[in-house]
């Protein structure tokens, strides 16, 4: 079953990978550039550039380059360390991810002046993916990147959901927002997005930068005040966000806006086609299945305990399917961090669904992040089953004392059953599966 888990996982990470689910929205006839419903007549740009951010940047701008070939005039993409691919065209820029860095600023910093130069014959094609947030960290004006630095790591630690960290993001940065939307005009803009939020929602992935923002300075208030986490911002982040509630600094560019009277945004991948991929191989191992739902969110331990409750009632009773069952869910949960110890949302859910299962036997639980990282680790997730409380304790390791530490890595890496696969170079946040003999 552990096996069949990692086979199952592996289908879905397959589904969305990224130079194939670019090359299944866009082809090129002659001088014809078909993009979803569109088609664009490649003789009435002078320049075509690429530009974007995120862990899946690199097998993207691969595909765009194939299929444009010689039209690509330059391109600039900011990508996480160690997610690269070879380019003949463009570049990539590798930076820091979660937390931004000098590499990510100055890179930010360059594909905003690159979109600038597009004029009314020119294209520009934006790849977002998983992790461009992170990965286009250039702060407002009167901002530093250290600044925005501590706003994130607050945010994250914080327990706020990834549609709140955008929110703030979105009004502390240049290019986020619909920022890089504004640079780029007039020229014609065509994003192309590899989505790694809840519902798939534009102006949240990657904190939108090239679509128009729903969210308000107003409303990042709330959200400091809802997580009690003022006292942890910065003072200029602050004064900043406080200053757009009075008019002082312009909002974001909203739906209205003519910047984007030349643009077209396609989601080209996500959550829900790498579960239903991996729906379909559970079922072509023999298993009944059910998807919960890809749009799953809430703290960690919280989930876990729901998912440990299901798998109990499936050998209990059969319902809400008879076994051998496959329950998959996708989406992404938060972790409320109250330790010290090392780990990330999928190896801590694993961990507190293996305590729920009470040792029960006939259960596999596996989680992991689709883009190969957990956290700040360098396992995707981990793989239990009834035996793992069992095999931890005589290894004197102590389940409820790693979770309440938040230490799930050094638990599983003890066990052997973290799950590394190194970069994937995609990102369609979690999938979670539960198999039941």
């Amino acid at each position: 079953m552990r096996k069949d888990a990692l086979d199952i996982f592996g289908a879905g990470v397959q589904a969305v990978e990224p130079a194939a689910a670019v090359q299944q929205y866009c082809r090129r006839e002659d001088n014809q550039l078909f993009v979803h419903d569109r088609a664009y007549d490649l003789t009435e740009f002078e320049h075509i550039y690429l530009i974007g951010a995120g862990k899946a940047g690199g097998p993207m701008a691969k595909a765009m380059e194939e299929i444009l070939g010689d039209r690509v005039t330059e391109g600039l993409i900011n990508v996480k360390y160690g997610h690269v691919a070879e380019l003949s065209r463009a570049k990539l820029i590798e930076a820091g991810h979660p937390v931004p860095d000098e590499a990510g600023l100055d890179g930010a910093s360059a594909i905003l002046n690159l979109g600038s130069k597009a004029g009314e014959r020119d294209m520009v094609i934006c790849l977002i993916s998983g992790g461009g947030s992170a990965l286009l960290p250039l702060p407002a004006e009167g901002l530093s990147l250290q600044e925005k630095q501590e706003t994130t790591k607050a945010l994250l630690a914080c327990g706020a959901t990834i549609h709140e960290v955008n929110a703030v993001r979105k009004h502390i940065s240049m290019v986020k927002g619909g920022g890089l939307a504004r640079a780029v005009y007039p020229g014609t803009l065509i994003s192309l997005m590899l989505s790694d939020v809840v519902g798939d929602d534009l102006d949240v992935i990657a904190s939108g930068p090239t679509v128009p923002d729903s969210s308000t300075f107003q409303e990042c208030v709330k959200i400091l005040e809802k997580y009690d986490i003022r006292e942890t911002i910065p003072e200029a982040v602050l004064s900043h966000i406080q200053k757009g509630t009075e008019g002082k600094i312009p909002e974001t560019p909203k739906p209205a806006d003519p910047v984007f009277t030349r643009t077209q945004s396609v989601i080209v991948g996500s959550n829900l086609a790498c579960v239903v991929a991996a729906e379909a191989r559970a079922r072509g191992l023999g298993y009944n299945t059910l998807v919960l739902s890809t749009m799953i969110e809430g703290e960690t331990r919280e989930v876990a305990l729901v998912h440990a409750g299901i798998a109990k009632e499936i050998l209990r009773s059969g319902h809400p399917l008879s076994p051998p069952a496959c329950v998959l869910s996708g989406g992404e949960t938060t972790v409320t961090i109250t330790g010290q110890g090392l780990g990330g949302r999928n190896q801590e859910f694993v961990l507190a669904s293996a305590m729920g299962l009470n040792s029960q036997e006939g259960i596999v639980v596996l989680s992991a992040g689709t883009d190969g990282t957990d956290g700040p680790t360098d396992a995707a997730g981990a793989v239990a089953d009834s035996q793992t409380i069992r095999r931890a304790e005589a290894l004197d390791l102590n389940p409820a004392d790693s979770l309440r530490n938040n230490d799930a890595y050094h638990f599983f890496e003890k066990l052997g059953d973290l799950i590394i696969t190194g970069p994937t170079n995609t990102n369609v946040m979690d999938l979670r599966i539960l198999l039941v003999d």
